[in-house]
């Protein structure tokens, strides 16, 4: 039984309002998690190369998406993998998802996916979700990240030379305003990997970055 801490952290208080007072735009949806998963030309390439590699693995993966949003790049997936489980720490948005999308392939729990312990799986997703984050919430998930085979790891990066993994307070806007970026393998992190491959990066322009994916294999 996986369950939640259902603790008042700050960062559940915090994505709850981007999505409730549509920080992220999108006023005409319930919920909108952003141009980054709507717009096709960053959308739809990031779902071709996904799906190569859950082919490349016969689609037997278990995959866990952590911080799913509203599931409009998920829903896309589902269909690649064994079993795909879906995770968020916005209560009403986990409950949206659940009425929305159905399979008999598909979970969705609402979990801090820093606080509270995570299903097994064979792959992690975290696309953009990260940047999101303070370093010190990057940190316990980091640790976490060992019992899984394989890591898909979306993040937005400025264009160019730029200082990793500078601090910000969680939900307060990403790294990209401040020239850095989550990098996994720098300090603090020091996530161990065997392997690193690049699968899919789009260019956004000279002041709007790049959306890198990068799959780490873990020992």
């Amino acid at each position: 039984m996986i369950s939640s801490s259902k603790q008042a952290w700050p960062t559940r208080d915090t994505m709850t309002q981007i999505y409730d007072k549509h920080f992220w735009g999108g006023e005409e949806f319930d919920f909108y998690s952003g141009y980054g998963s709507h717009d096709l030309q960053i959308v739809q390439p990031y779902i071709d190369a996904i799906r190569t590699f859950f082919e490349l693995h016969n689609q037997n993966l278990i995959v866990c998406d952590l911080g799913c949003g509203d599931f409009n790049v998920g829903k896309q997936l589902v269909e690649f993998t064994e079993s795909f489980i879906a995770i968020d720490i916005v209560e009403n948005l986990i409950k949206r998802n659940k009425a929305l999308f159905k399979a008999d392939n598909l979970e969705f729990y609402c979990l801090d996916i820093s606080q509270d312990e995570l299903p097994k799986a064979d792959c992690i997703i975290l696309r953009q979700v990260l940047q999101h984050l303070s370093n010190n919430e990057i940190i316990r998930i980091v640790r976490k990240l060992s019992n899984y085979k394989y890591i898909v790891l979306t993040e937005h990066i400025p264009i160019g030379e730029f200082t990793v993994n500078k601090d910000v307070i969680s939900g307060q806007g990403i790294r990209l305003k401040y020239n850095s970026g989550v990098d996994l393998l720098a300090t603090p992190f020091n996530l161990k990997v065997k392997k690193e491959i690049l699968l899919n990066e789009i260019k956004l322009g000279t002041n709007k970055g790049i959306i890198k994916t990068v799959l780490y294999e873990l020992f």
